[in-house]
């Protein structure tokens, strides 16, 4: 294993089984125990665990959500796919509103070569934009959240309450067909909230880890949500489980 397959390997155990030895992650990965306690220095900085005599913990509770450079690392080209889609979903010339989160700085490297107006909710999207030429940058402005650097107050919030988007690219934590889109932090879903008011059109980008999960804020109910892209098995409960609600599902291509 490489230092990022190693990493994923043990935040994803820890969550699992809470607790692992040097030792343990050592034989399971094959790397050396001085390795081992290097990669458990870093993620011990990234938040993610918690080191103890022997070994590490997960500092991962439920129902928190994991750090913004843990999540970076899992699942980017399920992300890629899925952004793919989503920008293939748009209208050269519309006005977007671009979610916080790992899935939407994926969104934002695949409008490339397109021409919209997008405003983002975080300064990592903002940074992938400003790359391209075709996109005219317009910032919502606020106070940013450390790490995840996501706009918060009330000043994104009075931006979406003055400006009517076409398109909102909602990420949320957790979708689910009864409590609908949801997050973790109630500041980001204040400003998610604001955005869903101020777009003609909702779509909702998941992973399909996330479907089925309810986190604490609820952003909006299904009725808001046009449509969402997910590389959830179309045979999957929860995916059937919409289209009874009547929410259009769709997949990336070989999903």
């Amino acid at each position: 294993m490489n230092v990022m397959e190693r990493h994923k390997f043990v935040v994803s155990l820890l969550m699992q089984q809470n607790r692992a030895t040097v030792a343990e992650l050592a034989q399971t990965t094959g790397a050396s125990e001085m390795t081992i306690r290097r990669d458990l220095e870093v993620l011990e900085s990234r938040g993610a665990l918690r080191r103890v005599r022997g070994g590490a913990v997960s500092n991962l509770p439920g129902g928190v959500e994991p750090p913004y450079a843990i999540r970076a690392m899992s699942g980017a080209q399920a992300k890629e796919r899925l952004a793919r889609t989503v920008v293939e979903l748009l209208t050269d010339g519309e006005t977007v509103a671009l979610d916080t989160g790992t899935t939407a700085v994926a969104i934002a490297k695949a409008m490339a070569d397109r021409q919209f107006t997008v405003t983002p909710l975080s300064l990592h999207a903002a940074f992938a934009l400003s790359a391209h030429p075709g996109i005219h940058l317009l910032m919502p402005g606020g106070q940013v959240r450390p790490e995840e650097l996501s706009f918060y107050g009330q000043t994104p919030v009075q931006t979406f309450k003055d400006l009517c988007f076409d398109t909102f690219i909602l990420g949320c934590c957790g979708v689910d067909p009864v409590q609908g889109a949801t997050a973790y932090n109630l500041e980001d879903v204040q400003v998610k909230r604001a955005a869903v008011a101020a777009a003609q059109r909702v779509i909702l980008v998941a992973t399909a880890d996330k479907l089925g999960r309810a986190a604490l804020g609820r952003i909006c109910p299904m009725e808001q949500i046009a449509l969402i892209v997910t590389d959830a098995p179309d045979d999957s409960p929860v995916v059937k489980e919409l289209r009874d609600h009547g929410v259009e599902v769709v997949h990336p291509a070989g999903a």
